[in-house]
């Protein structure tokens, strides 16, 4: 569970950076058309609500981490895939594809802990289990601001140091800086969400911690 909960840290800690530059990239990348962010983040949002829906009526994979790694690297993908972009459809595309993944992750892992938490020390486990998880949100956020000012977007303008290596795939100019975090950050997030599944105890952590339930029906197991 230590195992599963650490995925959620780093994914946090990962995406977050990116994810506060979602405004800041498209409104630099589009000389401040506010109609293509409104777009951009409501069909983000809407991706959400899909996701959200289809969970309710598909109830999720049947190897609950499957849905918890695969979702967090499929989300992360679409990350990537939106740092690529440079026009409105692929934004809304990828931000609704990636919105779309998230309840599918959050979901099977919350099954998955509810199924191997005991009832009456629940409340205690979750409350920890959501400060560690989202405790990298803060620090993420700041960093991420730090970054595309001082580092990305002077590296990623005409003749900056990393424009010869990632003009190819962002462009340079305003928002590229930006643009090549999402990219990287996305890649990170994969390496994550797949990395999962080279840890034994976070593979296979639904067979290894039996629920809660069978252990109160067999205390000596």
């Amino acid at each position: 569970m230590l195992g599963l909960l650490l995925v959620f840290f780093a994914t946090n800690l990962i995406l977050t950076l990116s994810g506060t530059l979602i405004a800041p990239m498209i409104l630099a990348r589009t000389n401040n058309d506010n109609v293509i962010l409104g777009i951009v983040q409501s069909l983000s949002g809407f991706g959400g609500l899909v996701g959200g829906l289809l969970l309710t009526v598909w109830g999720g994979p049947k190897r609950k981490v499957n849905g918890v790694l695969m979702g967090i690297a499929a989300s992360s993908l679409c990350v990537s895939l939106f740092g690529l972009g440079r026009e409105v459809y692929v934004w809304s595309l990828t931000a609704f594809l990636g919105l779309f993944m998230i309840p599918t992750a959050n979901g099977a892992s919350q099954a998955i802990w509810q199924a191997k938490v005991a009832p009456d020390i629940q409340g205690r486990v979750f409350s920890a289990r959501l400060l560690i998880a989202q405790i990298s949100g803060p620090i993420s956020m700041l960093l991420g601001g730090l970054l595309a000012d001082y580092v990305f977007e002077p590296a990623m303008m005409p003749g900056g140091s990393l424009a010869p290596l990632f003009g190819g795939l962002v462009g340079t100019g305003p928002g590229a800086g930006m643009s090549l975090i999402f990219v990287i950050t996305g890649v990170l997030g994969v390496l994550v969400g797949f990395g999962g599944y080279a840890f034994d105890a976070i593979r296979n952590v639904e067979s290894i911690l039996p629920d809660h339930d069978a252990r109160e029906r067999n205390p000596t197991r």
